[in-house]
């Protein structure tokens, strides 16, 4: 795979997620995958493309509950033998509006992300998140990408 389009997996990694296309998330991760993740809370780990899918990033972080409202910002870089995709979304749920950033580093083996690391920000209130950016004050504590939450 050439490096323009192992860091566009990137790039449509995060759409997919923003879109909740568990189809397209299956077809860009291969089987086995070497999954690992952290959010506030909790440590994630799978080695199955249904696990990351279905139990972890649309099951648990992004539930059907959580609307992904749109993506902010994807920035992609290359790092040798490694990809790094970045994203923010704007989230709606029960709770509210929030702001969740993740960045994740990847490699790419016959068209597909064979390893996966994404750290998680959490869901952060969006009118703070909005202020931070604005002012570098606090945005306030975080609970787990997973509970979709603020305290």
């Amino acid at each position: 795979m050439r490096l323009a389009e192992s860091t566009a997996l990137g790039e449509l990694f995060a759409r997919a997620i923003a879109a909740k296309d568990r189809e397209g998330l299956y077809d860009m991760l291969a089987d086995p995958i070497d999954f690992r993740a952290l959010t506030p809370l909790r440590a994630w780990e799978a080695t199955t493309p249904e696990q990351v899918v279905d139990q972890i990033i649309l099951g648990r972080w992004f539930d059907p509950g959580d609307h992904i409202q749109e993506v902010r910002s994807v920035t992609t870089a290359d790092l040798g033998v490694r990809q790094h995709v970045a994203y923010r979304m704007r989230v709606h749920n029960a709770h509210g509006e929030f702001v969740v950033e993740q960045q994740g580093y990847y490699r790419v083996n016959q068209g597909r992300i064979d390893w996966l690391r994404i750290l998680c920000s959490g869901y952060l209130p969006f009118e703070a998140a909005l202020e931070s950016a604005n002012d570098s004050s606090e945005a306030g504590e975080i609970t787990s990408c997973h509970l979709g939450l603020a305290r």
